[in-house]
């Protein structure tokens, strides 16, 4: 097994250096057969590995690379740790990005820049993979920043675009935000217990509840400030509320980056790290609390705002963050292994939206707005179809004890065990997660309807007809004048047809496992039997409530956009001022630039202004240019060019020389 787990996780990183450096001196197809080749390895291995934990009770095994630090009192290793939770996140990382590796190769097929783009996504790959394979603290933290700068750079891959280059320091500048946070909980646990192994802290952390530690000028719990402090940093990564706005906007880079980074990897990374240091939050109730808000508020804020987008994109990608809140809710009621399970299911549903979203957007030019989409459903039909299958996943339809679609299994779970922990707020985000489901259905089955139901607006749209008539015929261009949607090529729709399987089938193969067998786990998390046990006792009311919202949710998307398609511009119109602060997101990037952007620009202006310009330029190279400048005007003036001149300055100075040489 080392030797497998040692090629999942450098494959990626070798296929990104060879292709990086290699770009177009080795051209497209070696580099994007490199980097695919890399991937679908990296995943042929990573399955074995987690179905060998499947069967239960196996334990983990550490892989050591190198000795990486010795300072003081601080040694560690470079190590490969792999349990359950390691080997879920393998399968869920190498699955979709070998997948998004494929489907790029006809999404991308007309940039310039395609080996750069796929040496990125590798990169990103590598970091997401050290990331999940920490044995220690700081070694997650590499992956975490490496993650984080992978992300900046796919993000404003299309750099020559100011909205990506925008979108893409928001992103960067957010998360170090959060990550202050990750780093202050890092330093604090080492100053507390000395070490930064996880497992050494995992098992040192029982002994350190009650305890308290100078923070602040006062004395708090050590472990609460640690675990909100480590929590913070998953508030940026993960998109939670306060540190969302930058995943919307990241939506500017390609799709397939969407997929991979911001629905199945890198914005689960701040889940995976509270599960992963469940033990350690298990011993401080009042973060755990903080989670559980969070996370519920999260999860009913981002799915308010998806109701009201008209952008494809921003419409899966606010889903991201709401289903995010799911997660973290989820965790904060002690519920680590309904959080994983929903991270897992949610990986398969969400990248099949979004790259069928790429699929949609590939076949009608590159337009975003739905309000230009209808009727698609027999123009791009196998887009439609396994969409179909990712929106019966997100708003969990099926039966109990019959079938059911993944996010059946994995979102009625959550909403069980919050009802089932009996504390004030685990019945808060019940009753958020309720909502969130409410308006899930609705605005999953409204992107559906709007997209390949009703009439074809496409016809009408001008911006779309007056694009498509400067492309080839082949790109779906009428001779007669009109554009005809076409469905993508076979590298995009066979990943499609592949995490359609997954949104399908997921939930109902794996529930048990990852909900019911603490065995599979095998202590790879804190796992609450006794949270689990009530979980299955609560009402039946509580059991169906999900799928009463979700058929709601359905049948009110559907009678606005099927059957009385004027319904919802009328209650958009009712709801005035309530409409537009929902449609423009809380105002929190308004909020932000005044309280944060706008005072910052003001004080860097400040320092330019008066610091550089006024005092260091003034007193340093403009203040010495000037002194230089008036001293040559002086020298200037006793150049008169005669020679006399210069003799009798020369014979008073030897006077002056022989006189000094005298007198000393």
């Amino acid at each position: 097994m080392n030797s497998s787990i040692l090629a999942i996780v450098f494959l990626p990183l070798l296929a990104a250096i060879v292709g990086g450096l290699g770009n177009r001196a080795l051209g497209n197809t070696v580099v994007k057969a490199l980097t695919t080749g890399a991937l679908f390895i990296s995943c042929a291995l990573s399955w074995p590995i987690f179905l060998a934990f499947l069967g239960g009770g196996v334990d983990a095994t550490v892989v050591p690379v190198l000795h990486w630090v010795t300072s003081g009192a601080l040694s560690f290793d470079w190590a490969l740790r792999v349990d359950a939770l390691t080997a879920v996140m393998l399968v869920v990382i190498t699955s979709v990005s070998a997948l998004v590796h494929l489907y790029s190769w006809g999404y991308m097929e007309e940039d310039p820049d395609q080996p750069r783009f796929f040496a990125y996504l590798s990169l990103f790959t590598f970091a997401m993979l050290m990331l999940v394979t920490a044995d220690n603290l700081v070694q997650m933290f590499f992956g975490w920043e490496g993650v984080g700068l992978a992300s900046y750079l796919l993000i404003g891959f299309w750099f020559r675009k100011p909205s990506a280059n925008a979108a893409a320091i928001k992103a960067f500048v957010v998360n170090r935000v959060g990550d202050l946070g990750f780093m202050l909980g890092i330093f604090g646990t080492f100053l507390v217990f000395g070490t930064v192994s996880i497992p050494e802290i995992l098992a040192a952390a029982p002994s350190m509840a009650g305890s308290t530690i100078g923070f602040l000028g006062y004395r708090v719990d050590t472990m609460t400030v640690l675990c909100i402090l480590l929590f913070i940093g998953a508030m940026g990564k993960s998109a939670q509320l306060g540190l969302h706005t930058w995943l919307p906007d990241a939506m500017e880079g390609p799709t397939p980056v969407s997929a991979l980074i911001h629905a199945a990897t890198m914005v689960t990374a701040g889940v995976f790290m509270v599960c992963r240091l469940s033990p350690m939050f298990e011993t401080a109730p009042i973060a755990l609390g903080f989670v559980t808000f969070i996370g519920a508020a999260t999860c009913l804020f981002a799915a308010t705002i998806g109701t009201t987008q008209w952008d494809i994109k921003r419409v899966i990608a606010y889903s991201t963050c709401s289903q995010l809140g799911y997660m973290f809710f989820a965790a904060g009621v002690g519920a680590y292994g309904a959080a994983m399970f929903h991270l897992f299911t949610h990986a398969f549903f969400k990248a099949l939206l979004f790259l069928g979203a790429g699929s949609v957007i590939h076949s009608m030019h590159h337009e975003q707005d739905m309000r230009y989409y209808g009727a698609l459903r027999k123009e791009i039909p196998f887009t439609f179809w396994v969409m179909t299958a990712g929106t019966l996943a997100i708003t969990g339809v099926g039966i109990a004890g019959i079938f059911g679609f993944a996010g059946f299994y994995s979102k009625d779970a959550i909403l069980e065990v919050a009802f089932a922990s009996g504390s004030e707020v685990g019945r808060f985000a019940f009753w958020a997660g309720v909502g969130a489901a409410l308006l899930t259905s609705f605005y999953s089955w409204r992107l559906l309807f709007l997209t390949f139901f009703g009439k074809a607006r496409w016809i009408e749209s001008e911006h779309i007809q007056h694009s498509v008539h400067k492309t080839p015929v082949e790109a779906g261009v009428d001779t007669t004048g009109g554009y005809h949607p076409h469905e993508s090529p076979l590298s995009m729709l066979v990943p499609l047809g592949l995490l359609a399987v997954g949104a399908v089938f997921a939930g109902f193969a794996f529930h048990h496992a990852f909900i019911e067998d603490a065995s599979f786990w095998n202590g790879a998390i804190f796992y609450n039997e006794h949270l689990i046990h009530a979980m299955h006792e609560v009402p039946l009311a509580v059991k169906l409530s999900a799928t009463i919202v979700m058929l709601l949710g359905f049948t009110i998307a559907w009678y606005g956009y099927i059957r009385n398609t004027a319904f919802p511009a009328k209650v958009a119109e009712q709801l005035g001022p309530v409409y537009r602060f929902v449609y423009r997101k809380w105002m929190f990037d308004e909020l932000y630039d005044v309280v944060f952007v706008r005072p910052a620009f003001w004080i860097g202006r400040q320092f330019w202004k008066i610091g550089d310009v006024g005092i260091i330029d003034q007193f340093g190279p403009d203040g010495a240019a000037w002194a230089v400048a008036q001293g040559s005007s002086y020298a200037r003036k006793i150049q008169s060019g005669y020679l006399n001149s210069y003799a009798l300055v020369m014979l008073l100075g030897l006077v002056g020389a022989v006189s000094w040489v005298i007198a000393g």
